[in-house]
C-alpha cells in the first residue's frame, strides 16, 4: 500500500485473524483431505475422517506453536497419525511426500468467506481513514501466499505472523509487535482485532487494550470462568461496520 498521510498517521487500525475469519480454512481442509482420501483409496467416513484431521491439525499445529515441533515436523505428524488410522504406515521422507500431495489439493480449495469482501469494503467506507492489517499464528511466507492467492494482499498495511516476530497469540506482545508496525502514533484503544477463536483471539486483543471482537459464526458459548464482558461477538462480518464504526470513528 502507498504510505500514509498525516491524518492516516492516527487513524484507526482494524487488524483481523485470517484462517476461519477471512479464509474458509476448514472448508478448505475438508475439501483438501476428502480429495486426498480418494485418491489414496482410503476406506472409512469422510465425515470421521475430516474431524480426525482437524483435530491432528488441532493438536501437532499447537506443538509447533508451542516450539516442540517444527513447521514441517507438525505437517508429517499430521500425515503419519492419519495414515496410520487408515492402515497406512510412513517413514519421514513418505509422511513428507504425503502431506505435500495433499497440500496441493488444500490449495486449490482455498476461498475467502462470502462475507469477507463486502465487510473489508464496507469497513473501508465507515473509516474512511482506518488502515488494516492482519495478525497470524503461522508462517509469513505460507500467510503471504494465502493471501495473494485470494486477491486481498493489497488491503492490508502490514501482516504480522508468529513464525515471523517469535511470539503467538494469545500473548499481548504480538498485538504490541503489530500496533507498532502502524507508527508511535498508534494506540490500542483506537485499534480493533476480529479472529474466530474466542480466547486466543478476542480474549488475547482484549488483555493487550484491544477492541477484541469474536466472530462466533458457528454460535459456541463462551468459555466458562474467563473474565469476557469486554469482548464484543458477532456472528457475520457484516455486523462489523455497524459495530466498529461509533467506537473507532475520527
Amino acid at each position: 500500500m502507498s504510505g500514509s498521510t498525516a491524518s492516516e498517521a492516527t487513524g484507526p487500525v482494524v487488524l483481523f485473524d485470517l484462517d476461519d475469519t477471512l479464509m474458509a480454512h476448514r472448508a478448505a481442509v475438508i475439501a483438501g483431505i476428502t480429495l486426498h482420501m480418494r485418491e489414496l483409496a482410503y476406506v472409512g467416513d469422510v465425515a470421521a475422517a475430516s474431524g480426525l484431521w482437524h483435530d491432528l491439525e488441532e493438536e501437532h499445529y499447537h506443538s509447533y506453536l508451542a516450539g516442540r515441533l517444527t513447521f514441517e515436523g507438525q505437517r508429517r505428524a499430521r500425515a503419519r497419525d492419519f495414515a496410520i488410522a487408515h492402515g497406512d504406515e510412513l517413514d519421514e521422507l513418505a509422511a513428507g511426500a504425503w502431506f505435500d500431495r495433499y497440500f496441493e489439493r488444500y490449495r486449490e480449495s482455498w476461498s475467502l468467506h462470502d462475507d469477507a469482501l463486502p465487510a473489508l469494503d464496507a469497513l473501508a467506507r465507515a473509516l474512511p481513514h482506518a488502515r488494516f492489517g492482519v495478525i497470524t499464528n503461522g508462517e509469513l511466507d505460507f500467510q503471504l501466499a494465502k493471501l495473494e492467492r485470494l486477491g486481498i494482499r493489497d488491503r492490508f498495511e502490514h501482516v504480522i505472523a508468529s513464525g515471523d516476530v517469535g511470539v503467538t497469540k494469545p500473548d499481548a506482545e504480538i498485538f504490541r509487535l503489530a500496533l507498532e508496525r502502524f507508527g508511535a502514533g498508534t494506540v490500542a484503544g483506537r485499534a480493533a482485532y476480529i479472529g474466530d477463536r474466542f480466547e486466543t483471539d478476542a480474549v488475547g486483543a482484549v488483555d493487550a487494550g484491544l477492541v477484541g471482537v469474536w466472530l462466533n459464526r458457528t454460535g459456541d458459548a463462551r468459555s466458562p470462568g474467563t473474565a469476557t464482558s469486554a469482548v464484543l461477538e458477532i456472528t457475520t462480518l457484516a455486523e462489523l461496520p455497524g459495530l466498529l464504526g461509533p467506537l473507532l470513528v475520527d
